[in-house]
């Protein structure tokens, strides 16, 4: 698993608009509902069905660990089995990092996880009185946690303003053509510049459902893509 970057953000290069920033702004504008639109009724991802049914901020930081290239379902259903043995930083602290890598089995990279998992629910007790911090200073100096688990756990564990990138995010926007960046942190700057702030919380859900459905990452599905007119189609080779 990648080491999570804590670095602070980069301001937004004029380089990373190819046609603008005015023009970015106003084609979000017309895409966020129309995505929105056409993932109605789309299972949500695992972490988000977790943050809604516990409203728990750290079920939401502990599971965001967990699915870090890993499957929805399989999420899900770590989770799951982990939080039946302890959904506290205490219960989870007491674990052994091999109970814990045997509960979230078989999630990308577990024995990581399973060891950052424990640190976290420590430094949680040592340092915070067991709760999760509501920052993003906060949330970085957690073991395992970069800015997208620290993004996810703000707008979903507190309802703070935050724009998680994923690869779906990252992919979906650097495909329309409106930013042209390397890397989700210069995204996460790109939008934050130009998306407006209604729609930070809701922006990762739409686009991780949109991606998994219609912009996929191999043979996207223009010919039914609702947002077709306005996506320059950046990459694609082959589509359906």
């Amino acid at each position: 698993m990648a080491k999570p970057s804590g670095a602070p953000l980069m301001d937004a290069r004029p380089h990373w608009f190819p046609l603008g920033r005015t023009h970015a702004r106003a084609v979000l504008g017309r895409v966020v509902p129309a995505v929105r639109r056409a993932v109605r009724g789309s299972p949500n991802p695992s972490v988000t069905e977790i943050a809604l049914r516990s409203r728990c901020p750290f079920r939401v930081l502990v599971s965001t660990v967990i699915s870090a290239r890993t499957k929805d379902e399989v999420t899900g259903e770590a989770a799951r089995r982990l939080f039946a043995k302890g959904a506290t930083p205490r219960a989870l602290a007491r674990l052994s990092e091999r109970t814990i890598s045997a509960l979230i089995y078989p999630a990308g990279f577990y024995r990581t996880k399973a060891k950052a998992i424990r640190a976290l629910s420590s430094k949680l007790l040592r340092d915070y009185d067991g709760r999760v911090p509501d920052s993003m200073e906060g949330l970085l100096s957690l073991p395992g946690v970069g800015r997208k688990t620290a993004n996810l756990v703000l707008t979903l564990g507190f309802g703070l303003p935050g724009i998680c990138v994923d690869t779906h995010v990252h992919r979906v926007v650097n495909r329309l053509g409106i930013i042209r960046t390397m890397r989700p942190p210069e995204t996460e700057s790109s939008l934050r510049a130009v998306l407006r702030r209604d729609y930070w919380l809701e922006i990762n859900d739409l686009l991780v459902m949109f991606g998994k459905t219609v912009c996929t990452p191999l043979s996207p599905r223009c010919s039914e893509c609702p947002i077709r007119r306005s996506c320059r189609r950046i990459g694609v080779k082959r589509s359906r």
